[in-house]
């Protein structure tokens, strides 16, 4: 690309001038970052060993933990290493890489929560159709085609993103490359090009946005019809969770992206980015614990497994 000669590295935003504040910042990110790692490798852990967590609702949820815990790996560990080292810069490989990998990871993440709603609509709506319709076989279809559909995209939003000229600069106002702050630095007029990705992607995520509010609407509707209050209850708690999760990242990231940009960075550009690309991560994993007496019953089961196989080590020893 002709803008590879223009600009060869960017600059990511730097917190503060100030040490101790950059060491802060390190910390931060750092105990949030494990936060995210733990909560996801419990969830991959429990659903790998525990048989009875072999359904297409946790094989999904388990593909949402291996999204997550990419989706925060592509951003937070790099900007902790600026911190650290009090760099600011990033290679102009690296922020395609960055690009590209946050947009995949992302918009698979919707993907999925996408599947995970028409599973629930299945299980709910169509019990007696739900081992033939979500078979191995189709869990796995699904999956594939979630992640596929979005590298497509992805190659796509980044291919469009770096084939403007950079030209105004190589100050990205954000801590990671942000496509948004990227657009910024344009030097040729990216009007079009904008146009075009924004128009894309609110297409594209509407379309699984209305999906899964139609998967919803079909469930309540079913639910409601449920004589019984337990079995409402217990069809409920199944689908808040996702629920909740579903609203949390598609409202900010929606937000973050569709707001009007400006060209200095404010104070809520930095928390809605934030916010979409560190929360969801660490929030998934304990909205999913906290409503879900199977995956709190597989954890349980999990550290009273570690501590026995772990004493009586101790006690061969």
């Amino acid at each position: 690309m002709s803008n590879q000669t223009t600009v060869t590295e960017f600059l990511l935003l730097r917190v503060s001038d100030v040490r101790e504040l950059q060491i802060l910042h390190f910390v931060v990110f750092l105990v949030i970052y494990l936060a995210a790692l733990v909560g996801n490798l419990l969830i991959i852990t429990a659903v790998t060993l525990d048989r009875h967590l072999h359904t297409p609702l946790y094989f999904f949820l388990m593909n949402l933990s291996i999204l997550d815990l990419g989706f925060i790996s592509v951003t937070i560990p790099k900007s902790m290493l600026n911190s650290l080292m009090n760099t600011r810069s990033i290679s102009y490989s690296g922020c395609v890489a960055q690009v590209f990998l946050f947009t995949f990871l992302g918009s698979a993440d919707l993907a999925i929560l996408t599947v995970m709603a028409y599973d629930r609509y299945v299980a709910i709506c169509q019990p007696l159709h739900y081992e033939r319709v979500m078979n191995r076989g189709a869990c796995v279809q699904m999956a594939a085609g979630a992640q596929i559909s979005s590298v497509l995209y992805s190659a796509l939003h980044t291919r469009s993103t770096f084939a403007i000229s950079f030209c105004g600069g190589n100050m990205v106002d954000q801590f990671f490359c942000d496509i948004p702050q990227l657009l910024k630095l344009a030097c040729s007029n990216s009007y079009l090009t904008e146009t075009r990705v924004i128009l894309f992607s609110v297409v594209l995520f509407l379309s699984w946005f209305v999906l899964i509010i139609v998967s919803y609407v079909l469930i309540f509707r079913a639910v409601l019809r449920i004589p019984s209050k337990q079995g409402r209850h217990k069809a409920f708690s199944t689908c808040l969770p996702h629920l909740t999760v579903v609203s949390l990242f598609i409202f900010t990231a929606f937000f973050a992206y569709l707001k009007p940009t400006s060209n200095s960075t404010s104070g809520l550009d930095l928390v809605l980015d934030v916010f979409y690309s560190m929360v969801p991560p660490v929030m998934n994993p304990v909205i999913y614990s906290m409503r879900n007496k199977e995956i709190k019953a597989a954890l349980r089961k999990l550290i009273v497994w570690r501590l026995f196989t772990k004493n009586e080590r101790s006690i061969f020893l």
